[in-house]
C-alpha cells in the first residue's frame, strides 16, 4: 500500500493519511464575508476521516482583505459563520486548520475601509489583481507601512489566531507565500526597507518571526503551520537569493516546534502549472526543518506517493484534485480514476464548480 495511508503524526494530532487539502481560495462567502451554506456543504464534502483539511486563505482584518467573497476571521458574525463548517467537518472525523493571511499588497482600494491604500513593506506595486464587487481589477498601488505600524499587523494576526481558536479550528497556518504581505517581506524584490524590517535576512524575516510567535502564543507551536513558497513568483515576486532566505527562515522556524512546515513548489504560480520540474523546494529545506514536511504543487498521486517513499515530505496537500474530486483520498487509495477540474469557475461563482462535483460512487450511480 502506497505510503500514502500510512498513519502519520501532524503536531498534536495523528492522521490516518497523508492527503491534505490545500488551502483554495474560492470566494464563496455571504455577505459580510461570512462563511455560508455553501461553504459549509464544500468543506463537508471534502472531509475524510483521519483526514487534515486546511481551509482557505482568510484575512485577519478589514485591512488584510484582498479579494470579495473571501471569508474573514476578524468578526463575531464570521466566527459563527466558520464554527458551522468546523463542526461539520469534526462530524465526519477530519481535521480542520485556518490559513490565516494579510493580502497587503495585492488588494483594492474598493475593498479597504475608507477606500485606503493597500500596505506593504515598500510602496512597490505588484501587477497583479484583486477581485472586487464590480469584478477583476488591477490592485491599487500600496504604501510602505511605517515602523510602528507594524506591531499592530502582528496583533492583528494574534487576534486572528483566537478568533479562530473560539470557532473551534484544530489549528492555524499562517500563509507566508504566493505574494501576500508576510512574503512581502522576505523576498528581496518586494522589500526595500532600511529599517530593522529590511535589508538582511534576519531582518526580512523579523516579521513572520514575530507573527508565528504571536500566533503560537495563542494555539502552541504543535498546532501551527506555516506555508511558504521558496522561488515563487506569483503577485510580482521575486528574491536575490532564495535558497538562502527560505533557509534561514526554515532553520529560524525550527525553534517553535511546529506542526509542520507547508511548501509550495516553484513549479507551480498560484493556479497554474509552469514547469514539470521535480519538488527541489521541498528537498532543499528538508535538510534544514527539523519536523514534518506537506509538500504541494502539481502533485498526481503517482508523484506524491514517490515524494513521501523517497523521504522528502511527511504530507502532500493537493488543490486543484480536490477541487474536482471531493472524494480524493478514496479516489487515490482504491486507484480510482480522478475527474477534471474547470478552471473559469474556481473563483467566485455559486454552485457550479463548487459543490456540483460527484464522488466516484455517484458518477457511478448516474453512468
Amino acid at each position: 500500500m502506497s505510503k500514502l495511508f500510512y498513519e502519520a503524526r501532524l503536531g498534536a494530532y495523528s492522521l490516518s493519511h497523508r492527503v491534505v487539502m490545500a488551502p483554495l481560495t474560492r470566494m464563496r462567502a455571504g455577505e459580510n464575508d461570512v462563511p455560508g451554506d455553501l461553504m459549509v456543504e464544500y468543506y463537508t464534502q471534502r472531509a475524510s476521516k483521519g483526514g487534515l483539511i486546511v481551509a482557505e486563505a482568510t484575512p485577519v482584518s478589514p485591512w488584510a482583505v484582498g479579494y470579495f467573497g473571501a471569508p474573514g476571521i476578524f468578526t463575531n458574525e464570521q466566527v459563527a459563520g466558520w464554527k458551522r463548517v468546523v463542526d461539520a467537518v469534526h462530524a465526519k472525523g477530519a481535521r480542520i486548520f485556518l490559513q490565516v493571511f494579510h493580502a497587503g499588497r495585492q488588494s483594492h482600494t474598493d475593498l479597504l475601509p475608507g477606500n485606503g491604500e493597500p500596505l506593504a513593506p515598500s510602496a512597490i506595486d505588484s501587477g497583479s489583481f484583486s477581485h472586487t464587487r464590480e469584478g477583476w481589477k488591477p490592485s491599487s498601488a500600496p504604501r510602505a507601512l511605517n515602523t510602528e505600524e507594524i506591531a499592530g499587523v502582528v496583533e492583528e494576526f494574534r487576534v486572528g489566531a483566537e478568533f479562530a481558536k473560539a470557532a473551534g479550528f484544530d489549528g492555524v497556518e499562517i500563509h507566508a507565500a504566493n505574494g501576500y504581505l508576510i512574503d512581502q517581506f522576505l523576498q528581496t524584490g518586494s522589500n526595500q526597507r532600511t529599517d530593522s524590517y529590511g535589508g538582511s535576512v534576519e531582518n526580512r524575516a523579523r516579521f513572520l518571526l514575530e507573527v508565528t510567535q504571536a500566533v503560537v502564543s495563542v494555539w502552541g507551536g504543535d498546532r501551527v503551520g506555516v506555508r511558504v513558497g521558496p522561488s515563487g513568483k506569483f503577485g510580482g515576486m521575486s528574491d536575490n537569493n532564495p535558497a538562502e532566505t527560505f533557509g534561514y527562515v526554515a532553520e529560524q522556524l525550527n525553534r517553535f516546534n511546529l506542526a509542520y512546515l507547508h511548501i509550495i513548489e516553484p513549479r507551480v504560480e498560484g493556479s497554474e502549472t509552469v514547469s514539470e520540474s521535480a519538488p527541489v523546494a521541498a528537498q532543499q529545506l528538508r535538510a534544514v526543518f527539523k519536523g514534518p514536511i506537506v509538500a504541494a504543487g502539481g502533485f498526481t498521486p503517482e508523484s506524491a506517493s514517490a515524494v513521501i517513499e523517497a523521504g522528502v515530505a511527511d504530507f502532500v496537500a493537493f488543490g486543484r484534485h480536490f477541487v474536482s474530486n471531493p472524494d480524493l483520498p478514496e479516489r487515490v487509495r482504491l486507484g480510482k480514476p480522478l475527474a477534471h477540474y474547470d478552471r473559469d469557475t474556481f473563483y467566485a461563482g455559486v454552485e457550479r464548480g463548487y459543490t456540483d462535483y460527484p464522488t466516484f460512487d455517484q458518477q457511478v450511480e448516474t453512468a
